[in-house]
């Protein structure tokens, strides 16, 4: 009598623990995302918060003597064989608004990927962007190169907000008494 009372213990152990099995591994498979990149909620204000200021270097090569800084309210142009020339320039209000919303509809203080997936093609001469970005006190920096033949959507959309900011600078009287960079990078 012990022995079959053991045989159905053990048998019952077995189908009890067989059912749940299937229902651990289904809840586990609910709660575990699938292999896709998730996209982060944009958590940037839609309206530019009072602190916000950002500096972008770039250049060719780890030449990065270019650079707009609207923390210390400067622009640096590499003259090249000349060094470089700074001029005091502040943004105004509305252009600081348009580089922000910018910064805002690529999610600029989300991860980014700017990292070339194939680093065995290359090109010379290459460009470098480092952006130093503060945003109610949340400091951001990110570096990428164009070195590689392959760009990420990142880094692209980052090359486009540079040449934006970089466009916006060059109406300005100020960088337009800058004097003309001269010769080149091999």
């Amino acid at each position: 009598m012990k022995r079959i009372g053991t045989i159905l213990f053990v048998f019952l152990f077995i189908i009890v623990g067989c059912g749940s099995e299937p229902e651990m591994n289904a809840a586990t498979q609910i709660e575990q995302p699938e292999n896709e990149t998730v996209k982060q909620q944009n958590k940037m204000s839609k309206e530019m918060p009072g602190n916000f200021d950002f500096m972008v270097r770039f250049g060719y090569g780890t030449v990065n003597k270019n650079e707009i800084n609207t923390f210390q309210d400067t622009v640096t142009k590499d003259l090249i064989m000349n060094g470089t020339a700074t001029a005091q320039i502040t943004l105004t209000k509305e252009e600081m608004r348009s580089i922000y919303n910018q910064m805002r509809e690529i999610n600029i203080m989300d991860v980014k990927e700017l990292a070339a997936a194939n680093q065995t093609c290359e090109r010379v001469p290459y460009s470098e962007d480092i952006w130093e970005i503060n945003i109610n006190g949340e400091t951001k920096t990110l570096t990428w190169t164009d070195r590689y033949c392959t760009q990420t959507s990142d880094m692209e959309q980052l090359l486009e907000l540079r040449n934006f900011v970089d466009q916006i600078v060059k109406t300005k009287e100020e960088y337009k008494k800058l004097p003309e960079s001269e010769g080149g990078y091999d």
